[in-house]
């Protein structure tokens, strides 16, 4: 017994000893990353010669084989259409690094399978284009001399290989003897080339990894292989779910992603690849002031330009990064090696931070100039140094610290109509006296419910009370979760040195009854599907069209649904194993929702790309009524089901969960 104790100890230690080797080894690898915040992403391929227009069509993108529904050997013929002689990779990495970027992603293989390198297992590459040379090659090399780093991005899924699976669903090229494995193995040999032939790669960027015939299992061999090759490489999350970071795409998150190192990915238009008739840009002043959002969260900012065919950065992307340049010349500081915000949303703008054990900056960047002329902020725990504007450091600001906040006196008039950033130093790590969080999965319960509370800062204390009085100095100190199995209104205040320093907050959780299983006949296996031909910017009612009926398996996008103008009904029932509140998550690209027994439980509805969204629901141990809607108007699938009792983590939801 003893030595089964003894063994016991040692290999707990030694997986202790392990995750912290890999905590510290990922560190170090994401650590020019974090500092970066500001990336370019460049979608290039043969997809830039039609420029968006087929037939009479002008709205097509980087998709253009796939919406348009181009035959393969019409789409061939745009490799001999290709030719950049304008393309400058130098002038390309000096743009970007003029605009403050730190990165360039650039796409070394999009889904139409077409590669922008010199590959030796294929002949569909930009080598049997009549331009002939490695752009590849000549980006890492320009990058390396810009001191930029490089990054590829590597379509996981490929409209043109003869092993990928699954065709799209209007080709009528046959599958004959594809294996997919056989191009899995095509996948890793390129990924090989890609980690082998150009020195030091920053990013691998997957993508394409939504269709059936990929799972965790590839992607985790995929992340292993760059693993391998390139210790340091950073990877992704879209190759196996987990990766080094996340990716929303063409949106901000509306919170920071607390614990998760995260990237927007975001058009300058509303094309990923050039489209000549697409002249809605975004304005420098929307940019930039989303590049402070992002990095006031946490977040990177990974901007897209779509080149044009002959080389050349569309004239209204030059103009975006010149504009972007001149206010990150001047206000840089506040975005580059910083963190995000350690002070609640303020009305005026946003506030990133540089931390230091012996004197902290604190960044504000003001989109709307107080009409007093004073920048309120919260109250703070240190001793304020220096008050400033970046661009006239020598002119020191006054600050002033009260009873409920700290005032910087401001000049009359904002020195930059987009955003002015003023710079406060304060000694030690910065102590933000914001009012505590009381965080559970729900605000009900069946059984329990795990809560946890958050100071907002190191350095301060929360105590709380369960029983309706107001937290004090004698308050019971928050240092573990608590687990309430009764209805409890939990009231929270943050403490410093002793004495209250924020209001109170307060939350009430409450135990209920879960909704009732329905009774009935045994289940057979599967849901009950309806798909539908439409275009639609919302969901539309189902009821009242006709669609054709199958039987699914579980909650997927099966391959005769998988394609544009598209909706989709699933109904049948979904087994629950015990009473308790079960969170939900449904993904969906474009619109989806989740009704269970009848009530809206996840609304995911409308135009978007795949985006996780989530709802509970108290349910009783039985079979319930379930009810899933989706639709695709262009673009991308995605449709995914996830759930966890209160306290666990989401996981998809088994097919042998659901019956009809």
């Amino acid at each position: 017994m003893v030595t089964l104790l003894i063994a016991a100890t040692l290999l707990a230690a030694s997986s202790g000893q392990q995750v912290r080797t890999d905590t510290n080894m990922k560190d170090a690898r994401m650590d020019w990353w974090r500092k970066a915040r500001f990336g370019l992403f460049i979608h290039w391929g043969l997809y830039a010669v039609p420029a968006g227009k087929w037939g009479e069509e002008t709205d097509y993108g980087e998709w253009i084989r796939d919406s348009a529904q181009i035959p393969l050997a019409e789409y061939e013929k745009f490799q001999k259409q290709f030719n950049p002689t304008k393309f400058d990779a130098d002038k390309w990495v000096a743009m970007a690094k003029n605009a403050g970027m730190k990165y360039i992603v650039i796409t070394s293989k999009h889904h139409d399978g077409f590669d922008l390198f010199d590959s030796k297992f294929t002949t569909w590459d930009v080598m049997g284009t009549p331009y002939r040379k490695d752009i590849m090659r000549q980006m890492a090399d320009a990058c390396r001399k810009g001191d930029l780093k490089i990054g590829w991005y590597h379509s996981i899924m490929d409209w043109h290989h003869p092993d990928y699976l699954p065709r799209r669903g209007w080709e009528n090229r046959p599958v004959g003897n594809a294996n997919f494995d056989r191009f899995v193995d095509y996948l890793h040999n390129q990924v090989t080339e890609l980690l082998t032939n150009y020195g030091d790669i920053g990013i691998m960027w997957f993508d394409g990894q939504w269709e059936p015939t990929w799972s965790n299992t590839y992607g985790k061999q995929l992340y292993d292989l760059c693993r391998r090759l390139q210790p340091n490489v950073i990877v992704n999350d879209r190759a196996d779910g987990i990766g080094d970071y996340l990716t929303p795409e063409q949106t901000i998150p509306e919170e920071a992603i607390e614990g998760k190192d995260w990237e927007t990915c975001m058009t300058m238009n509303r094309h990923w690849g050039y489209n000549a008739m697409d002249k809605d840009y975004k304005s420098s002043k929307d940019l930039i002031r989303m590049l402070c959002d992002i990095a006031s969260k946490g977040g990177n900012f990974l901007l897209n330009i779509g080149p044009m065919a002959n080389g050349e950065f569309p004239p209204e992307s030059v103009q975006r990064l010149a504009d972007i340049g001149r206010w990150m010349k001047v206000n840089g500081e506040s975005i580059h090696d910083t963190e995000g915000s350690p002070i609640q949303p303020q009305p005026w703008g946003r506030c990133t931070v540089r931390p230091d054990e012996k004197k902290s900056t604190l960044y504000f960047q003001v989109f709307d100039w107080p009409k007093d002329a004073k920048l309120n902020l919260p109250m703070i725990g240190n001793i304020p140094i220096t008050a400033y504007v970046l661009g006239n450091k020598s002119v020191r600001l006054p600050i002033r610290q009260g009873n409920t906040g700290v005032a910087i006196d401001l000049p009359q008039r904002a020195s930059d109509q987009i955003a002015t950033v003023v710079a406060l130093e304060v000694r030690g790590m910065p102590i933000i006296f914001n009012a505590p969080k009381i965080i559970s999965d729900s605000d009900v319960f069946v059984t329990k419910c795990p809560v946890t509370l958050s100071s907002g800062s190191p350095r301060l204390i929360v105590r709380y009370t369960l029983d309706g009085s107001m937290p004090g100095p004698t308050s019971p100190v928050y240092s573990r979760p608590l687990e309430l199995s009764r209805t409890m209104t939990i009231k929270a205040r943050s403490f410093f040195d002793g004495r209250a320093v924020t209001p109170v907050v307060e939350k009430t959780i409450s135990r209920v009854s879960p909704w009732r299983a329905a009774t009935g006949a045994p289940l057979r296996p599967g849901l009950d599907r309806e798909i539908y031909d439409g275009s639609w910017s919302a969901m539309p009612v189902f009821s009242g069209l006709k669609g054709t009926r199958s039987v699914a398996t579980g909650v997927a996008i099966p391959t005769e649904a998988d394609r544009e103008h598209v909706g989709m009904r699933l109904s049948g029932f979904l087994r629950i194993a015990t009473d308790d509140v079960y969170r939900f998550g449904l993904t969906s690209d474009d619109g989806g929702r989740l009704y269970i027994d009848d009530q809206l439980v996840v609304d995911n509805d409308g135009l978007h790309v795949a985006t996780e969204k989530h709802g509970s629901a108290p349910l009783a141990r039985g079979a319930h009524k379930v009810v899933v809607e989706w639709f695709n108007a262009t673009g991308s699938t995605a449709l995914a089901l996830r759930w966890a009792r209160l306290g666990e983590n989401l996981a998809p939801v088994p097919d042998s969960a659901f019956g009809r």
